[in-house]
């Protein structure tokens, strides 16, 4: 289980595991915070290869069987 903190989730770079459509490179450009109790709301991954994003639960991330925490082979 990959360990994260949400304050330093922005500009954090992932891998997947299982890609698809050869987007294996990821790196969180969004995080909304949610005011009143500082949980986050939402996330959006960046596809490193195409620029496509995609809005995810953020913990998603912590599922190590489909991601990596950093940029791997």
């Amino acid at each position: 289980m990959n360990k994260i903190n949400p304050k330093k989730l922005l500009q954090s770079k992932w891998t997947a595991l299982q890609p698809k459509q050869k987007q294996k490179h990821f790196i969180v450009v969004d995080v909304e915070f949610d005011d009143a109790d500082a949980t986050v709301e939402s996330c959006t991954l960046e596809a490193v290869l195409t620029r496509a994003q995609y809005d995810i639960d953020w913990h998603e991330l912590t599922d190590d069987t489909r991601w990596v925490f950093g940029w791997k082979s």
